[in-house]
């Protein structure tokens, strides 16, 4: 596919919504080995993490680099999972809903935030030692990944304009 294959879909009488953009380039095609070195990438990270605070970590970062893509697949991952839209909802406001969520989430969320954004140029100590507090380093690694990880992840989607609402969890 090349940029002049790429349409958007017309707005139907029926919904009167918005023409869908069309994506700018298809990363997985155009550099495979790429591709499948960020797969790898995302299953190391995976790898034994608790699957529900990955999906608050993926979906946190996700809104923050406003990758609508990724906000549409792991929020049906999630669902898919068991997580209740009550929290998927609540997550964009986090810290004015922490009752949603456990000590350990709002640990790994408040440094998701700090990894994702870096205003500061850097992740401060007290919100550092809040997760090191919650979780041991090797678990402390593993949310690092995860985050490190989505992040990679919503640049590609962001930059290449991923089109989200046509995913669909795999079943189970």
């Amino acid at each position: 596919m090349t940029t002049t294959d790429l349409t958007t879909t017309e707005p139907t009488e029926q919904t009167g919504y918005a023409h869908e953009h069309a994506p700018r380039l298809p990363l997985a095609e155009r550099l495979p080995e790429f591709y499948r070195a960020m797969i790898r990438l995302e299953t190391a990270a995976a790898k034994d993490i608790d699957p529900t605070l990955y999906h608050l970590i993926k979906l946190r970062a996700s809104q923050i680099n406003r990758c609508a893509f990724c906000v549409d697949m792991h929020s049906k991952d999630a669902l898919a999972e068991g997580e209740s839209i009550e929290r998927i909802v609540q997550l964009s406001a986090w810290e004015e809903s922490r009752h949603f969520y456990t000590e350990r989430e709002l640990a790994a969320l408040a440094l998701t935030e700090a990894v994702t954004v870096l205003t500061d140029g850097f992740v401060p100590d007290e919100v550092y030692a809040k997760a090191a507090a919650h979780f041991d380093e090797t678990e402390l690694a593993r949310v690092i990944a995860a985050i490190v990880t989505i992040n990679a992840w919503n640049r590609i989607g962001v930059t290449t304009r991923m089109v989200p609402g046509h995913y669909s969890p795999r079943p189970a």
